[in-house]
């Protein structure tokens, strides 16, 4: 079965650093863009960081520029999310998704497989 597990979740405080996966199966990260959004509580999912399927794109939110790193290793079928200087604001569920697609795109509507989560706290 095709899906995304991620890990690498957990609390940490404000300043601190955490290192994200997102497992994919084979199919799913043949010439995929891939991403990672989040989702705080009360509030809609939104974006933070998508890479394509050579690694060689990269976009970023505004409001982790500069301290979030997407990366990918494609022959282990994996993706990262390597957060620094985190700050409360950061808090929320991250997932992972596939767009099977080249293009980058920011919207949850262009991707169309989600992993079940993990969940990231930054304490202040």
């Amino acid at each position: 079965q095709v899906q995304l597990v991620e890990s690498g979740g957990g609390l940490v405080q404000a300043g601190g650093s955490l290192r994200l996966s997102c497992a994919a199966s084979g199919r799913t990260f043949s010439r995929n863009v891939m991403g990672w959004f989040r989702q705080a509580p009360g509030k809609e999912r939104e974006f933070v960081a998508a890479i394509s399927w050579s690694g060689s794109i990269t976009r970023y939110a505004d409001s982790v520029k500069g301290r979030f790193t997407i990366s990918r290793d494609n022959a282990n079928y994996t993706v990262y999310l390597q957060m620094n200087s985190l700050k409360s604001e950061d808090t929320g569920v991250y997932y992972c998704a596939a767009r099977p697609r080249e293009t980058l795109r920011t919207s949850t509507a262009d991707y169309d497989l989600w992993g079940q989560g993990t969940q990231v706290t930054v304490s202040s």
